[in-house]
Parts: C-alpha cells; structure tokens; sequence
C-alpha cells in the first residue's frame, strides 16, 4: 500500500493490498478500496463507497456522492464499484436515494471523462460510457452496451445488452437489446453488427436477431401480437432476450428510423418543370 503523504485518508477506512493513493487525494471513513486499486491525484472516494479490485480512478472523479434530489436524503444508500474498472477523470458516480439502496457499478468497464452516474443507476459488465454521456436516475446499461459521447439517458430508461446508442442521443424509452440507436435522430436503425461479431455471435444466431427484430419493428402487428411471437418464435438462444427485455418495459421502447415508400425529396432550388426526385426505403 502507498499513500501519499498529501492524499486525505480516513484511518477508518478499509484499504487493501497494493492500493496505490496519489496527491490530493480524499478517502472518507465509511469507504473500502478492494486490493490493487489506483487513485490518481485529486480522486474523491465519499462515504458509503465499495471498490472491488485492480480499480483505476483518474484525477478529479468523484465516487459516493450524494445524489442530486430535491429533498436531500438523511439516510442514503451506497455506492458499489466491482473490480476492473476504469474511471476516468471528472466522473461522477452518485449514491442511492435511499437507505439499503445501491448505485451498482459492474465489472470492467470504462467510465470515460465527464461520465456522469445518477443515483439509484445499474450499470452491467464490459459496458463502455465515453464522454460526457449523463445517465439520470434509476437507469439501468445491461452488459456490453455502449453509450456514446453526451447522450442523455432519462431516468428509469434501460440499455439493452450489447446495444449501441450513438452520439448526442437523447433516450427517453427502453433501448432494447442487440439494436443501434442513432444519434441525431436518437432512432433504432437496426441490429448492432459490429458488437455481435466483435463478441463472437455466429451468422445462425445474427439470423434469429433480425428475424426477432423483424418481428419487433417491421410486422405491423400490435404490441400484445408482437410479444406472443417472441415468446414463441424466440424461445432460446440470444434472440429470447428481446422477449424478457420488450415484456418487461415500463416506458415503452425506442421506434425504429425508416424512410417512408415513395418519400419525395425536395432540393434546395428546384426549377418548376423538373421533376422532384423519388426515394424509396431499401
């Protein structure tokens, strides 16, 4: 263990092996630091916090914050943090709103600069965040999903594993799994191809996820409909998360972007005797 002699540690707290403790450093009394962590110079670890191990915290994140409510809690939750973990600098990581509450900080996963995690947030394992992406209240980031530079997640919204939400999005329904959501329009635009090969999914089971999500957005079956063939159609497999994902939604899910059969496009400057040009969805 080394602590430097500027760092503001609480003899209370427990600190494990090989933990590593910069300058300007602030660890409070009701606060454990799991074996093989670093703190760079100007980390804040509140009270109320657990870090598993092998944790990298960068300069001037802040974990175990109070959460940003209205009526100020007397008695909040905690904040756990599991091991291997990178916590870039200025992330903000907030604790639940009430007692025997968690904010939930899985596994490996990369919380880049200005990351902010609201109270009472559950984010999964191998889950990337990059900067500046702002996760309110309750939101829930499955494992292997992807939050793009400053998107905003509204509160109690879900990330569906392996989704891939673009940047500047702004998420105010469920994100279900497997899918791509983009950007600018903060629309579904089909499945996320790159992740699902990057982790290994066969060509069989990328077939059953468009045939699901076909299912989904482009059936025109009503929602009860849509989740009876899920149930069926989709039984095992990865496709069989869209089922447990779409039947347990509370805010409803995000829509797919389509351009609409025979869309007319108007140009800028058009003479009168030419003809708009036609564009038909693929």
């Amino acid at each position: 263990m080394a602590i430097h002699p500027l760092a503001a540690v609480s003899d209370a707290a427990k600190i494990g092996p090989n933990v590593r403790i910069g300058p300007f450093c602030t660890v409070e009394s009701d606060v454990t630091i799991g074996a093989g962590c670093i703190l760079e110079s100007g980390a804040v670890v509140k009270d109320g916090t657990t870090l598993g191990a092998d944790n990298h915290v960068f300069e001037g994140a802040v974990l175990g914050g109070m959460p940003q409510h209205v009526h100020m809690p007397e008695n909040p939750g905690r904040v756990i943090i599991g091991s291997g973990n990178t916590i870039r600098e200025n992330v903000t990581v907030h604790r639940a709103l009430e007692a025997g509450r968690l904010t939930v900080v899985g596994d490996h996963n990369l919380l880049m600069v200005c990351v902010h995690v609201a109270h009472d947030c559950r984010i999964g394992n191998n889950v990337i965040i990059t900067n500046n992406a702002l996760l309110a209240g309750h939101v829930t980031a499955a494992d292997r999903s992807y939050i793009s530079g400053g998107a905003a997640v509204h509160q109690f919204c879900r990330i569906g594993t392996l989704a891939m939400v673009g940047g500047q999005a702004h998420i105010v329904k469920d994100v279900p799994p497997f899918v791509t959501l983009d950007g600018l329009s903060s629309l579904v635009v089909g499945l996320n191809h790159v992740g699902l090969r990057r982790v290994g999914y066969d060509q069989e089971a990328i077939r059953e996820l468009k045939a699901a999500y076909r299912v989904i957005y482009r059936s025109g079956l009503t929602w009860s409909e849509i989740l009876r063939r899920l149930k069926v159609e989709f039984a095992d497999g990865p496709a069989a998360a869209f089922y447990e994902f779409c039947s347990t939604t509370k805010r409803g899910i995000v829509s797919e972007r389509r351009v609409p059969p025979e869309a007319t496009i108007k140009l800028r400057r058009q003479p009168e005797d030419e003809p708009q040009i036609r564009a038909k969805a693929g």
